[in-house]
């Protein structure tokens, strides 16, 4: 594995990579805890503030949209995802995931709102889905939704910090659950029929995913914070378990064993994990429109170590880490229509777009 590193030109920013030098170009800066990007094909992106705050940014200027929905920014709760719909420039409906209220605290929730032509306002908001039960706490809330080929809906969620709760399907804890676009549960879902088992549940066994994105078949991968170690990639399959808290590559940070190990019959293996934990969030499958050698590569953000993972290969492994001032806690990581790849720095307080050198 190979380090590249910042080589600090002035004008906006570069970085050296694999791929030689590519341009690293401040879309917006001044974010007070950014959480999300999603770039709109008309051009102009959004952003979610986990305070409450969603942005509208074109040509420059930053406008707050108005008739986003009510959060309780708790911790690692707040407004978090938001993701375009793929019949945008028909419908013009954006994904927002958040932390709701609930009886006994908050819960991870899933709405759908349709974005005004100005980019100033929501409007006809409507929660389509919320975790059951939600927890009082403000840890391992998840939260990154992706909109399948089928036009289903794919939402992490977190254990909330209650690890035996991530095996228990009767709630929906620790589990990737898939919905249709008006909130019902598809009929294919593996659980549908099972009782005591959540309807919407596809996957479960999982602690805490912050990342989530299709490859080019139409895979779901994610990646997801271990404790002390054992953060791990994903492909995600319908009806599997992925083993959190039973097994994991990780300690507790007590530094006492997690489980049973870190294989078990019936749970599934990540594709990649790392150990020392480099806290993964946003995930991107790269098309390959502007470096088609890294089509099919797989990025993923560290917001412990500051720096974007490259991954590639079967069995994956990380082959580069892309790092400068620019890449300080790396929270999201998306492609543009256009190819070029936009990520949040938190540290930073800033959103940069990644092109081929000028």
């Amino acid at each position: 594995m190979v380090v590249f590193t910042w080589s600090g030109t002035a004008w906006a920013g570069n970085l050296t990579t694999s791929q030689g030098i590519v341009d690293v170009t401040e879309m917006v800066a001044g974010l007070d805890t950014p959480w999300a990007i999603g770039v709109l094909p008309e051009g102009g992106f959004l952003v979610t503030e986990r305070d409450g705050t969603l942005l509208y940014v074109q040509n420059g200027r930053t406008q707050r949209v108005s008739g986003a929905p009510n959060v309780v920014a708790n911790g690692q709760g707040g407004l978090l995802d938001v993701t375009i719909a793929r019949d945008f420039p028909h419908t013009r409906e954006i994904f927002l995931t958040f932390s709701k209220r609930q009886r006994g605290g908050a819960g991870t929730a899933l709405a759908v709102a349709r974005l005004s032509e100005t980019g100033d306002k929501l409007t006809n908001l409507r929660v389509i889905f919320e975790a059951n039960p939600g927890g009082s706490g403000g840890r391992h809330i998840g939260s990154r939704v992706v909109e399948a080929v089928d036009g289903t809906l794919f939402l992490t969620i977190g254990d909330r910090g209650d690890r035996p709760k991530a095996q228990d399907r009767s709630n929906h804890m620790g589990s990737v659950i898939r919905i249709n676009r008006d909130g019902s549960v598809p009929s294919d879902n593996p659980f549908v029929q099972v009782d005591g088992v959540r309807p919407e549940i596809w996957s479960y066994g999982h602690r805490n995913p912050q990342g989530a994105a299709l490859d080019s078949r139409g895979r779901l991968w994610i990646s997801e914070h271990g404790a002390r170690g054992g953060d791990e990639v994903n492909l995600v399959q319908s009806g599997r378990n992925y083993g959190w808290p039973i097994i994991s590559y990780g300690t507790h940070y007590s530094g006492q064993k997690i489980g049973e190990g870190t294989h078990k019959p019936g749970m599934e293996q990540p594709k990649y994990y790392w150990d020392p934990s480099i806290a993964p969030s946003g995930l991107l499958v790269y098309s390959g429109k502007l470096w088609p050698e890294w089509k099919g590569d797989i990025f993923v953000g560290s917001l412990k170590f500051d720096y974007i993972a490259r991954l590639e290969g079967s069995p994956l492994r990380e082959v580069e880490q892309i790092k400068g001032p620019e890449t300080e806690r790396v929270r999201d990581i998306v492609e543009a229509p256009d190819g070029a790849i936009w990520f949040i720095s938190v540290g930073q307080g800033a959103i940069y777009r990644m092109t081929p050198a000028r």
